[in-house]
């Protein structure tokens, strides 16, 4: 079997590759579901802050402070957007990390496939070898006792 260590060795290193890449995609996965959370809370926190502001009371807010409220609800929309692109952002990561991902298993499965042939073929050429033995082993039986009964041996 030392024929194939080479490819055997190489499937290890694949196995490895996959299994970091694995981990790169779990590891994007979670970073895309923290971003997710970060803007729910950033949506809730305005939805709250809007409720607040609309009531019996808004009529008698001064004009100073209703200007700062819609400026702080202005950066706050900002974040909501910047929050945006951080998703899309994260998101296209997951999906090249997964793309990887998917790459290192084609590979691996094709050096899986590799060696699943290789082996088949030594296989074979060993069953050869020992049917090639076996009828040479039968043969010589047969000159042998072709021999004894000639020469009245038996």
């Amino acid at each position: 079997m030392g024929q194939l260590s080479g490819i055997q060795l190489a499937i290890e290193m694949a196995i490895r590759s996959r299994d970091a890449l694995a981990k790169g995609v779990a590891r994007a996965q979670r970073n895309l579901g923290s971003v997710h959370e970060q803007m729910s809370q950033l949506e809730g926190y305005a939805g709250e802050t809007d409720a607040r502001w609309i009531g019996p009371a808004a009529a008698s807010r001064s004009v100073e402070l209703v200007r700062h409220h819609y400026h702080f609800m202005g950066r706050l929309q900002h974040a909501i957007a910047l929050q945006t692109g951080v998703i899309v952002s994260t998101g296209r990561q997951v999906d090249a990390a997964k793309a990887e991902l998917l790459k290192a298993e084609f590979r691996l499965a094709g050096l899986e496939k590799v060696l699943s042939s290789r082996k088949a073929a030594l296989d074979l050429r060993q069953r050869r070898g020992e049917q090639r033995q076996s009828d040479e082993f039968a043969a010589m039986q047969h000159a042998r006792n072709s021999r004894n009964s000639l020469t009245g041996d038996i």
